[in-house]
């Protein structure tokens, strides 16, 4: 079942005690940045995973453009909703290309469609599932991956304990805030993680923070 507003704001909080005894790091991190707070959530997880789509290997503004001029294209904005599997499926291609929608992520964008409209990705069913059931329906759908599966988890579903090994931020804020010394491996990420345990979501938002460009942190690491 999903996680009410008070649970989920109960787990942020025990995970931010939790993660400041068990790591000096992430205390000094937690002491600059409080308890951990993602951003809110997609309206569904359709919206969600389109949106996910949509802003692959673009930088943010190009895509949010592109996505703008789509939705445009179904007489839709982002306030009205992301149109449904449907219309997807039934969007012609010269519509995504009017929008600068590329033919791969259109057809990742209709593969989506044709599992949702099938019922093999139900997002109600999603949230009574754990992490790896989730991982392994979502990256049936082609153009979704591991790492897309792992950003649905944390930002959608707000499970505790996700580690997305395969983010470069995450990876590139372990190497500043642990002085790894080379290229921060999935291997590597792994075996940091492992001290979050069992919230590693919050331990992984803390890394984007540093890989944002927290300069008085990197000034003063903790040791």
């Amino acid at each position: 079942m999903p996680i009410n507003n008070y649970a989920r704001v109960r787990w942020m909080k025990k995970a931010g005690l939790y993660l400041q005894e068990k790591d000096p790091i992430l205390r000094a991190l937690i002491e600059r940045y409080g308890f951990y707070r993602p951003s809110p959530p997609t309206s569904d997880g359709w919206s969600s995973l389109c949106r996910t789509i949509m802003f692959q290997q673009l930088a943010g503004s190009a895509a949010s453009a592109i996505q703008k001029r789509w939705l445009a294209s179904y007489k839709r904005t982002l306030e009205s909703g992301f149109p449904s599997p449907r219309q997807v499926l039934n969007t012609r291609s010269d519509v995504f290309k009017a929008a600068g929608v590329s033919q791969q992520k259109a057809s990742y964008l209709q593969s989506l469609a044709e599992h949702v409209e099938s019922g093999d990705l139900d997002f109600d069913e999603l949230t009574s599932l754990n992490d790896q059931d989730v991982i392994t329906r979502i990256t049936q759908v082609h153009g979704l991956g591991v790492w897309s599966a792992h950003m649905f988890l944390m930002s959608q579903l707000r499970r505790p304990n996700i580690l997305p090994v395969g983010d470069l931020g995450v990876r590139n804020g372990m190497k500043i805030a642990y002085q790894v010394e080379g290229v921060v491996t999935p291997k590597v990420a792994s075996e940091i993680g492992q001290r979050w345990e069992p919230y590693c979501s919050a331990g992984s938002w803390y890394m984007w923070k540093v890989a944002d460009g927290d300069q008085d942190f990197f000034n003063n690491p903790v040791n």
